[in-house]
């Protein structure tokens, strides 16, 4: 329906001698709106310190540069809080992003959408990690970090970093190669923090490598799990125990002057388009191909039966593991290392995808291709099974789940034991995205390219979606603090001034 500013009159004109008829109407003009002052109800934010991972950071496509930090949550708070043109970042060097160490790319260039699907930008970055920035900075954020890393000191050592034994990051940035995240963060005097995606990066590597690692947290056999980080794999998931004693630790160290903050759960990370995009079913197939397919696998499928004959197994996983292709669209069949160890039959633990399992994102680019060039047979995720690093199953999927749990039952008890510290529910944030969350005149989704919240790489925001977290944080301030951000004039972001994509020529 239009809406119209002037309303027109159909009128009849008849000539009268008598009369002079003026048919010219005023205009209706808009309402003007009353200005709505800040109040800020004594909150401090002149020294404003933004300490997190990734999203506080900025990043976003996939890599850090120079627009998206200058898009970053905390940048965009500072602006609110009056305090943007001191609120310092390490910026990149470039908007290509990637990251050189001694000369050799360490870190891609930032993805780009090219008519069809992300793809890294031709470029090379020009941002050096060995050149080391001085004084002090306002965003502590570190794409990668996890909980007890923003305690570790060392995580800024130069040396450290082509051991992978440091973050290359934070050692652009670190007042020393013994410095820790959390000291220097705290050099600056906080009055204002933000303290957010602690706990996400404890899951969210064991998810992007189809769980590829160990989840240490306490076990019916072992009630304390490992309680050693030192000891931990890149890809494990952290102990909630320990994601306890240094996230309590890092709000006291953090309201330890007084200062007042924010602080963020762990979203569910499995309703993010890197996970939710590849359906489990994916490979489409015709009539005569798939009949080829299962004479493929009769051996296979005829193996299970033998084993169920020595009460190896039961119907159920017999089930299971029984590989049926057919017309139209299929399931792929993957190794499942949590079945039953048949190897001693020469059976390898082969099943089918079901609903309950997340292909994760890069499988797109590899299921379908072949395994051997010259083999028209070894399609991977039909003739060749998928290994581990290209799924989460429902087992590995609950592991994620518990520890999120547990993280965001850590972070909600601190806020309500916590006077000073309001506290923003990521979680329930996304989980109102997955089916479309109102920002101003666009309603974003997590749907890769088209939904506006997330970016390119299927996890991290768009600078819109940072937006959104920002103003959402300012309501979470207005409701802890009595500030009127939310009500007052310009107190939030508005949508439109930040984009969904960067452009290519962007460099």
């Amino acid at each position: 329906m239009k809406n119209y500013k002037y309303i027109g009159l159909l009128l009849l004109s008849f000539s009268v001698a008598s009369c002079d008829v003026n048919n010219e109407l005023d205009k209706i003009t808009d309402p003007v709106q009353a200005e709505v002052a800040l109040n800020t109800n004594g909150l401090d934010f002149s020294s404003y310190i933004a300490v997190g991972a990734s999203f506080t950071a900025g990043f976003t496509d996939g890599a850090l540069f120079k627009a998206g930090q200058e898009n970053s949550f905390p940048n965009i708070l500072a602006k609110k809080f009056g305090v943007g043109a001191t609120f310092t970042q390490p910026l990149m060097e470039d908007n290509i992003g990637g990251m050189l160490f001694e000369g050799s790319t360490i870190q891609a260039p930032r993805l780009t959408f090219n008519g069809v699907g992300p793809v890294r930008l031709d470029a090379i970055p020009t941002t050096e990690g060995t050149t080391v920035l001085t004084g002090g900075f306002n965003n502590y954020g570190i794409p990668g970090a996890k909980s007890f890393h923003i305690f570790a000191d060392g995580l800024g050592s130069l040396l450290g970093v082509p051991l992978e034994l440091a973050n290359p990051y934070y050692a652009r940035m670190a007042t020393s190669a013994t410095a820790n995240v959390l000291a220097d963060a705290m050099a600056q005097s906080p009055t204002f923090f933000t303290l957010s995606e602690i706990g996400q990066n404890d899951v969210l590597t064991y998810a992007t490598s189809g769980g590829i690692g160990v989840d240490q947290s306490p076990t019916a056999t072992n009630p304390t799990g490992n309680l050693n980080p030192g000891t931990y794999g890149g890809n494990d998931i952290t102990n909630p125990l320990v994601f306890d004693q240094v996230f309590r630790a890092m709000v006291t160290t953090l309201t330890s002057g007084e200062a007042k903050g924010v602080i963020a759960t762990v979203p569910d990370i499995t309703l993010l388009p890197f996970f939710t995009t590849v359906p489990y079913n994916p490979v489409p197939l015709d009539e005569a191909t798939a009949e080829a397919v299962n004479t493929a696998y009769a051996l296979y499928n005829g193996g299970l039966l033998v084993a169920k004959q020595n009460s190896l197994i039961d119907d159920a996983e017999v089930e299971k593991r029984t590989i049926n292709f057919s017309a139209g669209q299929n399931a792929v069949v993957i190794i499942d290392e949590d079945l039953t160890d048949l190897s001693g039959l020469s059976i390898p633990s082969y099943r089918q995808t079901t609903a309950e399992d997340l292909l994760v994102l890069p499988g797109s680019a590899f299921i379908g291709t072949l395994a051997d060039p010259n083999n028209p047979a070894s399609v991977n995720g039909v003739g060749v099974a998928l290994a581990d690093e290209w799924i989460i199953t429902a087992d590995e999927l609950a592991k994620i789940s518990t520890a999120t749990e547990a993280y965001n039952a850590i972070i909600t008890d601190v806020a309500s034991s916590n006077e000073n510290v309001a506290v923003i529910d990521l979680n329930a944030i996304l989980r109102e995205a997955a089916s479309g969350i109102q920002f101003d005149r666009y309603t974003m989704t997590t749907s890769l390219v088209t939904g506006g919240l997330v970016s390119l790489d299927g996890i991290h925001l768009t600078a819109r979606g940072y937006a959104l977290m920002a103003n959402r944080i300012l309501g979470a301030i207005d409701a802890k603090f009595g500030s009127n951000f939310t009500t007052a004039t310009n107190g939030l972001a508005k949508a439109d001034d930040y984009p969904t994509n960067y452009s290519p020529t962007l460099q």
